[in-house]
């Protein structure tokens, strides 16, 4: 794939890969990026996943056309971007290696050696020019590792942006970007917000005018629409006006208030109500959902004086991925000791910036007059603009 006259796509699509990260749900595969800047001096930015490592040296043999790279810029350690580092140091003896500092210690631990004979560590404002082509190095500290570089090509203005602006999916995956950049950034770099927002203030100092990132497609039209979502996104900032309702039921009576609250919900207008089983869906869509839209409910039964579990689980995965700025409602359920609220309150005031709202809803057992007044006042407190 030609990027521009001097910039080739030589990266593989994962079409056998089940999770990503041993966690992450991928249906329609994962795509890990390379590409080769062929100038009077050859670049190649970043390695693929050990297993392509063959069908990225052929794709490599490919565009090289017989010529011999002169560096290889290593941005991100992660072994599915840095597999391949040793085998193409052997196969390319005289090419220097550049990196961070941090980055090439990483290096003496997966591959025992951090190539001191032909390291070149780069630093915030370095340069590197390769002929017609200048490439700045920009640091990016914990977008999401620590030893993180991004690079621009002032000639082509294009930003080599490691993990950010990345999704799930193959390259040729026919679905929406947003929704899978949206589970890819909340699930594996939404816990670094500040270190983002940093990176995008030294990005629009730049003339960007395409993205190349280590997953997903190549972004060169309509930037602006990518970076104002990661600009919300890394701000904690309401993507989309709506409502969450999160629960987890036993025998059914908590799922029917979680139900019965979407009704009215949508009766009343509310622009968006999504409505999530956390004992079944998947997390991380989940996740995506709780920070997508601007106010969640969570409703849980009693489970040994605690919350059910799926509601702890769900609870202490918004903790570490920074949840915060939001509108929360509670319902609770319980027999004989209701205790989930003043549970998942104590965890949730642990929070920056949640609000709760004035109503709740307590249910003893199943719904009654009580309880259902309860769903009538929150949803009318929910839907209020």
């Amino acid at each position: 794939m030609e990027i521009t006259k001097d910039i080739h796509y030589i990266g593989v699509n994962d079409y056998e890969i089940d999770l990503f990260e041993g966690q992450y749900a991928v249906e329609n595969g994962m795509a890990y990026n390379s590409y080769v800047i062929m100038d009077d001096k050859i670049a190649i930015m970043d390695t693929v996943d050990t297993s392509f490592g063959e069908e990225w040296m052929q794709n490599l043999r490919q565009v090289l056309g017989g010529r011999t790279p002169d560096y290889l810029i290593v941005q991100h350690m992660e072994p599915d971007h840095s597999a391949n580092i040793d085998a193409f140091a052997k196969a390319y003896p005289d090419a220097v290696i550049l990196a961070s500092a941090p980055a090439f210690t990483m290096m003496k631990q997966f591959f025992g050696t951090d190539y001191a004979d032909r390291r070149q560590i780069i630093k915030e404002g370095d340069t590197l020019s390769l002929g017609a082509h200048t490439l700045q190095f920009i640091a990016a500290p914990m977008v999401h590792w620590p030893e993180v570089m991004v690079t621009y090509d002032t000639l082509d203005h294009v930003l080599f942006s490691a993990d950010g602006f990345g999704k799930f999916g193959a390259l040729d995956a026919d679905e929406d970007w947003a929704c899978e950049a949206r589970r890819y950034y909340f699930g594996i770099v939404g816990k670094f917000g500040m270190q983002v927002q940093n990176l995008l203030k030294k990005a629009s100092t730049l003339d960007i005018q395409i993205i190349c990132p280590l997953h997903g497609p190549i972004l060169k039209d309509n930037l602006e629409y990518y970076v104002n979502l990661y600009q919300t996104w890394s701000s904690y900032g309401v993507e989309s006006e709506g409502v969450m309702i999160a629960y987890t039921s036993v025998y059914g009576n908590t799922k029917a208030a979680a139900k019965l609250l979407a009704d009215k919900l949508t009766e009343k207008g509310c622009p968006k109500v999504v409505l999530a089983d956390l004992a079944r869906e998947d997390m991380a869509e989940c996740m995506e959902d709780a920070f997508r839209y601007g106010k969640l409910v969570l409703a849980t039964t009693t489970y040994n004086t605690d919350m059910f579990p799926y509601m702890r689980e769900f609870i202490n995965e918004l903790a570490v991925h920074n949840y915060q700025n939001r509108t929360v409602a509670l319902i609770e359920n319980g027999t004989w000791a209701p205790m989930a609220a003043k549970a998942m309150r104590a965890k949730l005031e642990g929070f920056k910036d949640i609000t709760f709202t004035q109503h709740s809803v307590q249910i003893k057992s199943a719904l009654n007059e009580d309880s259902l007044a309860q769903i009538e006042a929150l949803a009318e407190e929910l839907c209020a603009k």
